[in-house]
């Protein structure tokens, strides 16, 4: 991060800068995301996340193209939005960074962010352990029941990164025949479902933080957050946590935790238990359908992934049947 800009960040908190530290690249060459430590001012750290368009667009996967330049660009959008509009809505249990600031500047964007890690919180890698995942799944199901039935105009009009309506050149790509042709009707089986909410929309367990003492998680990575079916993200981050013995012998289990948190979580609403137990039904229904849909991305975009076993193909074969 160049430095000037750095101190210029320090000096609006009333600080000076004691360092930076450049903790990741955004995806395709998008921008990187910083820590900056800060000195006798109002934060001691914060995260700077600097999104800037490259040059020349790659993917370290051959899906450079101008579709995927314009999702990402309304990713960055969307996720702005997020922040300034329906962060500051989410109750205590659903743990979120608070923004000091999110702006596009010019042909790019930019957020300040608190700092998670000094509030407690420590990163997950890209798996986790079991109380990690139940964590997340808590943390979930408290997002899901407070945004129940919530219009977001400012949001993706439908949530999660791979939804089919922006993925064409992948559904093209697909050799399952049977599976592309199912594709719409998976699309429409989680588009129609009766209860809608907001869906994080990459839910996978390194987009959250723990914190231990708190028995609590908090998330992040906002940009493909939109309407949706919750069970979206179940599906994504029980696939995002366990391999595939893992959800062999846990994914049911952690379904399961899920809709008895999200159950909790819905009785805040002021909700009748019939209408609670039809949303479970309903969502806890769809869960091999959610499943099967992202397995359907994963088919065109990289269908040798991990994640393509014998727990995502049984899960496929009873959506399609």
């Amino acid at each position: 991060m160049d430095k000037s800009k750095a101190e210029e960040v320090a000096a609006f908190f009333g600080a000076g800068l004691v360092g930076q530290q450049r903790l990741q690249s955004l995806w395709s060459g998008y921008g990187e995301i910083c820590r900056l430590r800060l000195d006798q001012g109002r934060v001691a750290s914060l995260i700077y996340k600097d999104i800037r368009p490259p040059a020349q667009v790659s993917h370290p996967r051959g899906w450079a193209g101008e579709r995927g330049h314009r999702r990402k660009l309304r990713s960055y959008e969307v996720e702005l939005a997020f922040y300034r509009h329906y962060a500051p809505q989410c109750p205590a249990a659903v743990r979120v960074a608070e923004c000091y600031r999110a702006e596009q500047t010019g042909d790019g964007f930019e957020l300040w962010l608190e700092d998670l890690a000094a509030a407690g919180f420590r990163r997950l890698p890209g798996d986790g352990d079991l109380r990690d995942a139940a964590l997340c799944l808590d943390w979930l199901a408290g997002f899901h029941a407070h945004f129940l039935g919530v219009a977001a105009p400012q949001l993706w009009e439908q949530g999660t990164y791979w939804h089919l309506d922006t993925r064409p050149d992948e559904l093209a790509a697909m050799s399952d025949a049977r599976l592309r042709a199912a594709a719409p009707l998976l699309d429409q089986q989680l588009r129609g479902a009766r209860y809608q909410t907001l869906v994080h929309g990459d839910a996978k367990i390194a987009n959250f933080l723990i914190d231990d003492a708190a028995a609590a998680a908090a998330a992040v990575d906002f940009q493909y957050v939109g309407a949706g079916c919750g069970i979206r993200d179940v599906a994504y981050l029980i696939g995002s946590t366990l391999s595939e013995a893992g959800c062999e012998q846990h994914a049911e289990d952690l379904l399961d935790y899920y809709l008895d948190s999200l159950r909790r979580a819905l009785h805040s609403k002021s909700l009748d238990a019939q209408q609670t137990e039809a949303i479970i039904s309903e969502w806890r229904a769809l869960y091999p359908v959610a499943w099967t849909d992202f397995y359907r991305f994963l088919q065109g975009w990289c269908p040798d992934h991990g994640k393509v076993h014998a727990y995502t193909r049984k899960l496929a074969q009873m959506a399609l049947n």
